[in-house]
This record gives C-alpha cells, sequence and structure tokens, in this order.
C-alpha cells in the first residue's frame, strides 16, 4: 500500500490521522496520506526563515539548471514515494484512476509540466520582463545605466491545490529558481503530481528544505493562507471569495474564458469554428483558460448551431482509450446536479440546448463503469440569462448574440479573451477593458498557453517588489550609484 507522507522541509512525517485515496470507479483503496493538522502546520512556519536560506545560498543559473535536469527526471525516471518507487507509467495510471482525468490527457498535463521546467529560463524573462536575474542573486544591480534591487516579500509561497487538472501545477513551479520554498496542500484526490515534482526536484539537487507537503483538511489549509507571505488558491466561486481581497493571496478561480466576434468578423464565422472547438474542448473543458462563452453581434446561432454540431460528435469512452477526450466525475452525484442545474437555467425560458438534438441519448452518460456529462452548447436571447456567464467543469459553452457596443461592458469578467476582429478603432476599446485579463487577438484558442507571458497574475510581481535604491558605496566597476541633485 502506497503511503504519502507529510513532508515537514523535505523530511517525512507520518502521522497517525491518514485519508484512503481511492480508485473513483472501483473504489478500491490505492493509497493513505498522512493528514497534517493545524498546529503542525503552525509549528513548522517557524522555520521557514531558515528554509528560504537553503535557496538564497543558490545561484539563480544553478536552481535553473536543477529546473531543466528535474524536467526529465519528472517525465522519464522512477521516482521515490516513502520507499517505493514510481514510473512514469504508473504515474498516468495512477492519476487517471483518482481523478477521472482520461490517461492520454494526463499524460498531455505531464507534457506540459515537464516542458515548464525545461523552459524555465523563458518563463522567467516573461514574468520579469527580461530582468537580469543575477539581480536576484545579490539584491541589486544594474540595467540600462539605471541602478536596480529586488526585495522578496516572503519566506515561503503557500498553494492550496486542486484537483481538476494537472496542468495547473505548473503555475507555482517557478517559485524555487525564484528563491521561495513551496508549502503546498495537495488535492485530496491528486497527490501525485506535486508529491512527483517535488521529488523530481529533490533527485535534481534542490535543497529538500525547500518543499513542505501538507494534506489537511479546511483549518490547515487556512493556516497555510494566513502564514504563508504569499500564496496561490485555486478554488470554486464560493471557496475562494473570503480570500479575494486579501493581496497575499493570488486567487485561481473561474475564468469564464470567452471567444468574442467583432462585427467585420461575424459572417467569417465557419473559418474560425476550429479555434471554437478547441477553446471549449481541450483538456476536456476543465481549465479556467476554456472558454464558457461565445459571443458575437451577428450569426451568433448558426454559429451555436454548427458548434453544438461538432462537439455532440464527442463520445465518451474508458479511460485508457488513446482517443478519449472528455474527464469523468469521480463522484457521478457531482455530474447529475450539474445537469440539472442545467436543466433548472432552461426552464426559465430564453435559453436551448442545441446538443441535445443532435445526439441519441441524455447528457449524463456511463461508460465502462465511469459517469460523464457529454459537451454541451447553449444557445441564449440574452446575456441576462443565468446560463449566459456559467462556468463549469466540462466542455459547456454559451453563445449570445450583442450589439458590438454592448459586449464589452456586459460579458463580464474574463480571464482569457480571444478577440476575432481586425476592426482597430474596437481592438483599441479591448486593449482598454479592465475585465481582459488575457488577451488573444485573431484566432488563437483561449486554451493556448504562451509560456512567456503570465497565466493569471504574475508570479514574479506577487513575490518580488521593486525598491529605491542607490548607494554611497563603490558597489561595481569603481562607479558611486548616487547622483546628487
Amino acid at each position: 500500500m502506497l503511503h504519502f507522507p507529510i513532508l515537514r522541509a523535505g523530511q517525512p512525517y507520518k502521522s497517525l490521522s491518514v485519508l484512503d485515496v481511492t480508485n473513483f470507479k472501483t473504489g478500491e483503496k490505492i493509497a493513505e496520506l498522512s493528514q497534517a493538522n493545524s498546529g503542525l502546520i503552525r509549528k513548522d512556519f517557524s522555520q521557514a526563515e531558515k528554509n528560504k536560506q537553503t535557496l538564497n545560498d543558490l545561484p539563480v543559473h544553478e536552481l535553473l539548471t536543477m529546473c531543466n535536469n528535474a524536467a526529465a527526471l519528472f517525465m522519464k525516471e522512477e521516482l521515490p514515494i516513502n520507499g517505493a518507487t514510481q514510473s512514469p507509467e504508473d504515474y498516468i495510471r495512477i492519476l487517471s484512476s483518482t481523478t477521472g482525468m482520461p490517461e492520454v490527457l494526463c499524460r498531455k498535463n505531464m507534457d506540459k509540466i515537464s516542458f515548464v521546467l525545461d523552459e524555465m529560463e523563458t518563463v522567467l524573462s516573461g514574468l520579469t520582463r527580461g530582468l537580469d536575474l543575477s539581480i536576484l542573486d545579490q539584491g541589486w544591480g544594474s540595467e540600462n545605466g539605471s541602478s536596480l534591487s529586488y526585495l522578496c516579500t516572503t519566506n515561503s509561497l503557500g498553494a492550496i491545490l486542486p484537483n481538476n487538472s494537472p496542468g495547473v501545477h505548473s503555475l507555482w513551479l517557478p517559485s524555487i529558481p525564484l528563491k521561495v520554498p513551496l508549502v503546498l496542500k495537495p488535492g485530496t484526490q491528486e497527490p501525485w503530481t506535486p508529491y512527483r515534482v517535488i521529488q523530481a526536484f529533490i533527485a535534481a539537487g534542490c535543497p529538500p528544505e525547500a518543499f513542505s507537503f501538507y494534506p489537511t483538511d479546511y483549518s490547515g489549509a487556512k493556516e497555510i493562507l494566513l502564514r504563508s507571505g504569499r500564496s496561490m488558491f485555486f478554488g470554486g466561486a464560493s471557496t475562494v471569495q473570503a480570500w479575494e481581497k486579501d493581496p497575499r493571496v493570488q486567487i485561481h478561480g473561474p475564468g469564464w474564458s470567452k471567444v468574442l466576434f467583432g462585427e467585420d468578423q461575424a459572417e467569417n464565422w465557419q473559418q474560425y469554428l476550429d479555434t471554437l472547438v478547441d477553446s471549449i474542448l481541450i483538456n476536456s473543458g476543465r481549465s479556467c483558460l476554456n472558454a464558457s462563452g461565445v459571443w458575437a453581434p451577428s450569426h451568433a446561432r448558426e454559429i451555436a448551431e454548427a458548434l453544438a454540431k461538432r462537439l455532440a460528435k464527442i463520445q465518451a469512452k474508458p479511460m485508457d482509450d488513446p482517443e478519449a477526450q472528455l474527464a469523468a466525475f469521480v463522484n457521478p452525484a457531482v455530474a447529475e446536479s450539474i445537469s440539472k442545474l442545467i436543466e433548472s437555467g432552461l426552464s426559465e425560458g430564453g435559453a436551448e440546448d442545441l446538443t441535445a438534438k443532435y445526439r441519441d441519448c441524455d447528457r449524463v452518460v456511463a461508460v465502462d463503469g465511469c459517469t460523464f456529462l457529454l459537451p454541451t452548447i447553449i444557445w441564449c436571447e440574452r446575456p441576462e440569462h443565468p446560463l449566459a456567464n456559467t462556468e463549469l467543469l466540462f466542455p459547456f459553452a454559451s453563445v449570445i448574440e450583442i450589439p458590438q457596443n454592448e459586449i464589452l461592458k456586459k460579458m463580464g469578467q474574463t480571464l482569457v479573451l480571444t478577440a476575432l476582429t481586425e476592426d482597430k478603432k474596437f481592438i483599441q476599446r479591448i486593449l482598454a477593458a479592465p475585465n481582459v485579463d488575457r488577451l488573444n487577438l485573431g484566432p488563437i484558442p483561449t486554451s493556448k498557453v504562451s509560456w512567456d507571458q503570465p497565466h493569471e497574475g504574475n508570479l514574479f510581481e506577487h513575490l518580488y517588489k521593486q525598491r529605491a535604491f542607490q548607494s554611497g558605496h563603490f558597489l561595481t566597476n569603481g562607479r558611486k550609484f548616487v547622483n546628487e541633485i
């Protein structure tokens, strides 16, 4: 029986309190998670400054080399789990068996994590806007004739992690080369990825003290958020709401990502159909980057019909099928509840499930002992309809027709917006829209990430702040930084 210990600054610790991790399809017990209580977590934070020093002592270029080596180890090698070892193939199978993510999608997410580790220098260049990273080693430096100094604002980065998709773990990886130790609370169904990443880093030579791993309950998660100087919180809208105004916590909740058509391109919608499908479907719609809405000033009903016809062809397949595109729900009751929520919205009128007429079964289906929700496209007659701006954990999107001059105001907060327009004045309005976090101009799926750009919030700016810096000492090249005014 596999056992996940608590990691206290890299040191394994077995708790008397454990949580079973089970195969969602068979109910078979696969592993145990040692549970950390809030008192233990609170005690361990007293060592945070000491743990950080282990990363401070290493130059950034060495940490980047460790990231490159960790990428290969994570992807290709057997790594330890409390006295046992786990191959990449074992990792894929067991990850799928507890999360409902098909093995082929688990592998794609594994590729994503490995890619980010291997390309970490490029990722940091994007996050820091090309900063000379050696400045983080000595705390000061100069660029373009100006003196620079950056102050790290925390001794640790806490992260409350989700179960829905392994790919999100790529977001906290830059913390290590940025010299900030990690304090991770894994999802109860997905401890596999963060633990494997930690073991890959340690095998690559990274100090174990940089990694704490606390499977825990609500009170333990709260302790991490309160005591980490900076943290990331992944969760649903109601879960993260209490922390949204805390500047120490970077929220990763629903994205409400969208595709928008301008008046000049709406009639050309057919040439963008693949972009729309990929935006909605990739990674089984489990990401905050997946489009949950398509907004157009005309031809919206035609767009909705075409999307429904395409997505209704997607079938649920077994977890080991290499062509599987849909993730199963670990708890079948959740799938039923989501479907009932959709039906409740439809019952209010002004909306229609267009995919229903293109398939010969219900939205909720069982295949090979697993429960799935089939892709669903909703036509909404007005932007105020409750289903017009809803995000759900499967390939689901609403299509709305609305005048171009009203779209930006009524579409609400949007993590990723793919804007299909060549209208320069409209593009300027989109660029100035405060409710758009990430913008794709042209036929780029919302789910496609450029890793030299911040994904959701900038982790470097979350962990560091620039400070005014001058010195009367000869710090470099015999030159004083201070000029008298």
